[in-house]
Parts: C-alpha cells; sequence; structure tokens
C-alpha cells in the first residue's frame, strides 16, 4: 500500500494516476475526501490533516511506502514532522519526499529552509528515503491563462532569469520510480527540465504554440507583493515568494540537472511540449 499525501495538487494527482494505472495499491491522502476527484474503483480516499494526528495514524496504518508533499508555506516543517512522527510509529519502510531545488544550500531562500528540517527528519526516521528537489513547474504558467485569453500583457517578475522548468508529470514519474523501485533509497535528486528558460522565453513558446501575440509588462517586486497580500496571502508567504522571484532574476536558479534522464531513461520533457499538450487551458 502506497500512501499519497496531497494526493489532489498537481503532482499528488499524477502519482495517484500513475499508481492506479501500474495496478499499484493507493491511499490517497486529503482534507476533504468529498471534493476529491479520483478514481474511487482503483483509489481507496481517507482523511487526513497533518494537524490532526490521530487522521495521519489512520492514513498511515498498513502503508508500505509514503508520498510526504506539503503545499508551500512555512507550515511544511511541522507538517512534514507529524507525518515521520506517524511513518515511525507504524513502521513505514519508505518515505518520499518532496522538497525544492536549493534546499539545503546557502541561497537565503525561504522555501529551502521550510523543507531542511523536514529532509533530516527523514534521513533519521529509519524508513528507506528518496529526496527530490525540482525547479519550477511549467503549470506556473497556468496562472497566466486568464489574463492571455483576455489579450492582457503577462507580468514578469523575474526579469530575464532562466530556470530549468520542469514538467509536473516528469517529477510525478520520478517519484513513481523511487516509489515502486529499491534503486532510488538514500538519494537525493535534483529535478530540471532539459533547458533554460526566462519568463520571456516562455512567452514566446506560447506564442508559437498558441499562434496569438503576447505582451509582457514588468512589475515591480514591492507593488507585486502587495498584491499578494491584498489578495489574501499571507505576508510571509508573499515576502519569501518575492524573495524567491529576486533570487531568480539575479540568475540564482540557472540550472541544469541530468537526474530526469538518468531516473526515467529518457529526456526530460520540454517546455514546448507541455505548452502544446495544455493548449486549450490559454484559449486555444
Amino acid at each position: 500500500m502506497i500512501l499519497v499525501t496531497g494526493a489532489t495538487g498537481t503532482i499528488g494527482t499524477e502519482v495517484v494516476r500513475i499508481l492506479a494505472e501500474r495496478g499499484e495499491r493507493v491511499r490517497a491522502m486529503t482534507r476533504s475526501p468529498q471534493n476529491a476527484n479520483l478514481p474511487a474503483d482503483a483509489v481507496q480516499v481517507v482523511r487526513g490533516d497533518f494537524g490532526d494526528r490521530d487522521s495521519l495514524d489512520e492514513a498511515v496504518a498498513g502503508a508500505d511506502a509514503v508520498f510526504l508533499l506539503n503545499a508551500p508555506g512555512p507550515w511544511i516543517e511541522q507538517h512534514d514532522l507529524a507525518m515521520l512522527d506517524a511513518v515511525r510509529s507504524h513502521g513505514v519502510g519508505k518515505v518520499v519526499k518532496l522538497s525544492a531545488i536549493g534546499t539545503g544550500e546557502d541561497t537565503g531562500l525561504r522555501v529551502g529552509g521550510w523543507h531542511l528540517p523536514g529532509e533530516r527528519a527523514l534521513h533519521d526516521s529509519g524508513a528507506a528515503w528518496t529526496v527530490l528537489r525540482p525547479s519550477s513547474f511549467a503549470t506556473n504558467t497556468l496562472h497566466w491563462a486568464a489574463t492571455i485569453r483576455a489579450g492582457e500583457p503577462v507580468a514578469n517578475l523575474t526579469g530575464d532569469g532562466a530556470q530549468g522548468v520542469i514538467d509536473p508529470r516528469d517529477v510525478a514519474e520520478v517519484a513513481v520510480a523511487a516509489l515502486t523501485t529499491p534503486d532510488h533509497a538514500g538519494r537525493t535528486y535534483t529535478l530540471t527540465g532539459p533547458e533554460l528558460l526566462s519568463l520571456p522565453d516562455q512567452v514566446s513558446v506560447l506564442r508559437k504554440v498558441l499562434g496569438r501575440p503576447i505582451g509582457i509588462v514588468d512589475v515591480p517586486l514591492d507593488v507585486a507583493k502587495q498584491q499578494m497580500i491584498d489578495a489574501g496571502r499571507d505576508p510571509e508567504f508573499a515576502e519569501a515568494a518575492l524573495h524567491g522571484r529576486r533570487f531568480i532574476a539575479e540568475g540564482g536558479n540557472a540550472r541544469l540537472t541530468g537526474d530526469v534522464p538518468a531516473v526515467l531513461g529518457r529526456a526530460a520533457r520540454t517546455y514546448a511540449t507541455w505548452a502544446d499538450d495544455h493548449r486549450d487551458a490559454f484559449g486555444a
């Protein structure tokens, strides 16, 4: 039995789908099982809340492996430690944790700080472990979809800073490999796409895929931060997000690795491939 936390999010949904299609026994943890759009005939959906230890015990009981995924935020450390305590209590043999690129490095990024205590606790958990540190997701650009459909320019907060943008489907496939085979125990993978892309580069790809003009407008970071707070984001999260944008703009995340092809035996998907597969979301 493989327990997938964050099972209704971008990565979790794909991990559940792949595992179910391969005939694995899958248990999907979510705070609202009644709203989970998952195949009930192939997946056991259970309620679980990182702040409710009893629910974690029920979710973990009988599981052989756990895919540990948290929504970004300062709560990650607390959530990771709570789940790993349940993992130890129930003798779970394997844990694959979704972390973030740059964790453990002296980058000053809060996201890495949020994940580092969980990574360290995982190493000491007694379970076989794998850590996945993905770069920026291609799906992040879905936030531009309404803007592009409306014919408005995309907001640029990262200048010409480039990143190894990765298709979340590749992250999910690496996670499944780590969950279902013994080959990746004790490994930390930094997962990137096959090319470095800036925001203008991604917009250029979308122009070609959609066959329409798309503008770009530069937005000052202090303005963007206030917009996030006004939209209801936690101020600490907004500050961390904007620090990350500054880091990208300065070239701090301009890195590529060969970890995806090393694990999957094929090249990582390009952003162009992802964009073509999701063209309808942008109003194609």
